[in-house]
């Protein structure tokens, strides 16, 4: 396996991880456990942040005029990286929502 195809494989992965944590804290706060939701959202957010510097790192050396090839691996990575980003995004709103929800009762 080459050096390019473990990175993108790295963005996969760390995407996977962080979806995964963004749903365990939407889970957690369904529970009115806010606290344990957050750390989840933290978790989420490391995870985002290491496929981001994977994929900002390949930029970086196609900037440079190493360019890496845009397989259908890699277009499978960006898909996971940018629905994962999403995903954390929607579901740190909801927890928030559910949070003000569970306070006014």
């Amino acid at each position: 396996m080459e050096a390019a195809e473990l990175e993108i494989f790295k963005i996969i992965a760390s995407s996977g991880d962080s979806r995964g944590a963004a749903f365990a804290a939407l889970g957690l706060a369904r529970k009115q456990d806010f606290v344990g939701a957050k750390e989840k959202l933290k978790e989420a957010k490391e995870k985002s942040l290491a496929a981001h510097e994977v994929q900002t790192h390949l930029i970086t050396k196609e900037t440079q005029g190493d360019k890496t090839e845009v397989s259908l691996l890699m277009v499978h990575a960006q898909d996971h990286l940018m629905s994962s980003m999403l995903a954390r995004d929607l579901i740190e709103e909801m927890v928030g929502m559910l949070e003000e929800i569970y306070q006014k009762k």
